[in-house]
């Protein structure tokens, strides 16, 4: 059994600090507010959780570093107001190579950085702390049930696997069942953002509004966040999932939501700040208003429902002329996917209809791995049953190219077969090999991004299916290593001609 220690003991934290317990961890949990310590250690109850009584084996603190000293698993579950200042309170007492779990739901306003991000940020100041790993566990959860052991699905984010898998096994059970998803960003953007589509829902109940309208509220409102998760660059697939609808529709429809309370409380007539002191607890979607304005302006996306919350909560609009304003905007399709995503997904459909091996085989240099490569390799991985992966080896990148890389090619080579996408690794040496690879290794897809869109028809004359993937915007090698020249005061350019996959179009 685990070691855990939870920072926080609102109606979350100690929800999920009682089931650990009850499956056998040693929990230790800290609050800031000592009155809280006090209480929870005398009664067992806690004051917004009545039928839940607290195990005795859960211990109460008030010394932070007791909380976290020598845990396997460090828990933040404070309000995302207090995430920073709670990490920079626990960077003394924290190791290096801690595993820690963000249970809280909201973005930084000044920074735009999700909860893990701002975790990282604070920790690493110091110039410590470059292995942690940061795991986001988000869902349709309320505190309120899972302190009566009802059934509840959650979700394990981390851009690391096995750190995503580790939580998984931890806090799975009997009551909870843990999924996994690489797709971080998406899956903090859906816990944050759902908040405010939850606001608009109670602002419609409120309003007296029914069944129907608020159906239309929860499927617009995912449509926007997913606009929005594409432009950063996120996974499609995730707004679908348990972090994404899943959480919204619990959030928007449940009484046990705040932020669904709250709003109903102000479509009735009342101020955002009366609301708020009415439920008694923090009110994350109004926290998450002005960074989500700010990513509306930033990528570019139209946010509708999101800014008539807006303005109602911060620039006092009348809700019900908010409502016919939104009725009112100009007409729209509801078909939003380019022929890109059709065809995309229409070659995946014709694959489950195959029953033999299908080998799919993309090239790249795959230095600085990062989520773009992730998000390639599984995507390719997708259009087939084995995946082989052709790195560019050093000598060919040097003869030929003309660059060194930071890692080599044995190296590359190791980190991409951790990867669970990849089945197979060999070394690219020449231009002229990738004819003889479709045959030596029975290739039926050729995989390559969309940039390359056409350049590499020929290999249809060898019997092989070519696809053009898209890209993940927003990231590339060439970015990254830009950005650390950047950041070193250094006036080149990096060297490095390509991100995701580095491969040359000519025969």
């Amino acid at each position: 059994m685990s070691k855990i220690g939870v920072l926080g003991t609102g109606t979350w934290g100690t929800a999920l600090g009682r089931m650990l317990a009850n499956t056998g961890h040693n929990v230790v949990m800290w609050s800031a507010i000592e009155k809280e310590i006090d209480d929870l250690a005398a009664t067992r109850i806690h004051p917004n959780l009545p039928s839940m009584t607290i195990p005795q084996q859960i211990k109460f603190t008030k010394s932070i570093e007791e909380a976290c000293a020598d845990k396997e698993i460090l828990i933040f579950a404070v309000p995302s107001v207090y995430i920073r200042s709670t990490a920079n309170k626990a960077a003394a007492y924290i190791p290096n190579d801690q595993i820690i779990v963000d249970v809280g739901k909201g973005i930084e306003t000044e920074t735009l950085l999700t909860l893990s991000e701002v975790i990282r940020d604070e920790l690493q100041k110091d110039g410590t702390h470059q292995d942690i790993r940061v795991v986001a566990l988000s869902g349709p959860t309320h505190a309120e049930e899972v302190a009566l052991d009802m059934p509840t699905l959650i979700v394990s984010a981390c851009t690391d696997l096995e750190a995503a898998e580790k939580i998984q096994d931890v806090f799975s059970n009997t009551c909870m069942r843990v999924y996994t998803n690489i797709d971080m960003k998406g899956v903090e953007l859906c816990g944050a953002l759902k908040n405010i589509i939850a606001l608009a829902s109670g602002i419609s109940a409120g309003l007296g509004y029914g069944d129907n309208a608020k159906a239309a509220l929860i499927t617009r409102g995912m449509a926007e966040i997913t606009r929005l998760g594409l432009a950063m660059g996120c996974v499609g697939q995730t707004f679908a999932g348990l972090s994404g609808m899943g959480d919204l529709i619990v959030t928007a429809t449940s009484v046990h939501s705040r932020n669904n309370r709250a709003g109903y409380l102000i479509g009735q007539g009342k101020k955002p700040d009366e609301a708020v002191k009415e439920v008694g607890m923090v009110v994350e979607g109004i926290n998450a208003l002005p960074a989500a304005m700010e990513l509306s302006k930033q990528y570019g996306v139209e946010l509708p429902i999101i800014s008539a919350v807006d303005a109602v909560i911060n620039h006092n609009a009348d809700p019900a002329k908010t409502v016919a304003t939104l009725m009112q905007r100009e007409k729209k399709t509801e078909l939003t996917k380019s022929v890109l995503d059709i065809n995309y997904e229409s070659t995946l459909l014709e694959n489950t209809r195959r029953t033999e091996m299908k080998r799919v085989i993309t090239y790249g240099t795959f230095d600085l791995l990062h989520y773009g490569h992730i998000n390639l390799l599984r995507r390719a991985k997708a259009l087939g049953d084995y995946l082989i992966v052709v790195v560019s080896s050093d000598e060919f990148n040097w003869n030929e190219k003309h660059k060194k890389t930071y890692f080599t090619y044995e190296q590359r080579k190791q980190l991409l077969e951790a990867i669970r996408y990849v089945d197979l690794v060999i070394p690219e040496k020449s231009w002229q090999q990738k004819r003889s690879d479709m045959h030596e290794y029975h290739v039926d897809t050729f995989v390559m991004g969309d940039d390359w869109k056409g350049k590499f028809d020929f290999l249809r004359e060898e019997g092989v299916e070519v696809v053009y993937l898209p890209r993940t915007p927003e990231i590339s090698t060439s970015q990254i290593k830009h950005d650390l020249y950047d950041a070193n005061g250094a006036d080149g350019e990096s060297q490095t001609s390509h991100d995701d996959i580095d491969t040359d179009p000519c025969v």
